[in-house]
């Protein structure tokens, strides 16, 4: 079992070390983090960026652009100075997919009252941390439904609730660039673990996960993301979601080819493969499917 497991993992930090670079990243809605060294404005950024991050890839980035343009001079200050109102008037005509400005709004307006009454958003979601839990899923139901409140309930799918059974991929994905620090995320969040992260899935993910073996359910949802992230937890008990970024970018990549790494954990503890002969038809998009993730 140790030497299946250390041939697993050395496959998976080969894959780690080819596409775990910045010059990979584009085009994802992670790339405007790097705009930001402030960790103040980072994290604004982070969570708006990735609270739209569904869909066509190049509508993600037009229109997360078209939100951070407008919070100047710097999405904190910007935030600080604004009211619901002024947010209502500046964001009125946006459209991405089913968020539209009044969403929008309503989501940076409990933002902005996160930041008025824990002074981050890091600060709003360690209240949540426990040292005793395996993971960061009893904090995150404690932030999103601190947001939710403070934004009176206006968030809708912008920010799912965890308590719902959503695998909250954009959340995970949130964390992720907050708390893990590499080449790739920027990190920041330095007293939260990535030992306690979970892995984002939606049904892209879910569907290589399948065809790993690493987990049999059907849906997408947050037991599924709980049994992929154990089983990446058994080769990196440190950062169970170290090698996200770099699996995306075989099904995302031209030069990638996921079929071929796929067939390398047929006969490992990874591979179950009940759906061999299964194509993934991986496209370039971040999935409109299980939206309230």
């Amino acid at each position: 079992m140790k030497r299946m497991r250390a041939i697993v993992k050395k496959r998976f930090e080969q894959l780690y070390c080819q596409y775990n670079r910045r010059a990979f990243v584009h085009p994802d809605p992670l790339e405007f983090l790097y705009h930001y060294e402030n960790l103040s404005d980072r994290e604004i950024v982070a969570f708006v960026a990735s609270s739209l991050a569904y869909g066509r890839v190049a509508h993600i980035l037009k229109s997360v652009s078209s939100v951070l343009e407008r919070m100047v001079p710097t999405p904190s200050i910007f935030l600080k100075q604004t009211s619901l109102n002024a947010l209502r008037r500046t964001f009125s005509g946006f459209k991405h997919r089913f968020t539209n400005g009044h969403k929008l709004s309503s989501m940076l307006f409990g933002i902005r009252e996160v930041l008025e009454e824990h002074g981050s958003l890091n600060a709003c979601f360690s209240t949540g941390l426990n040292d005793d839990d395996d993971t960061i899923l009893p904090a995150l139901s404690v932030f999103s439904t601190e947001l939710a409140t403070l934004a009176n309930h206006q968030l809708d799918h912008l920010v799912p609730l965890p308590a719902k059974g959503s695998a909250c991929k954009r959340l995970n994905l949130f964390l992720r660039w907050m708390v893990r620090s590499d080449e790739v995320d920027p990190g920041g969040w330095e007293n939260v673990s990535p030992a306690k992260l979970i892995v984002p899935i939606d049904t892209h993910m879910h569907r290589i996960c399948r065809l790993l073996g690493i987990t049999a359910r059907k849906q997408a949802d947050m037991r599924a993301a709980e049994e992929i992230t154990q089983a990446f937890r058994t080769i990196s008990p440190e950062d169970p979601v170290r090698y996200d970024f770099c699996i995306t970018r075989l099904g995302i990549r031209e030069d990638g080819n996921l079929d071929a790494f796929l067939e390398q954990f047929k006969e490992s503890s990874f591979g179950r493969f009940e759906n061999n002969d299964e194509r993934l038809g991986y496209q370039k998009d971040f999935p409109d499917s299980g939206i309230d993730g």
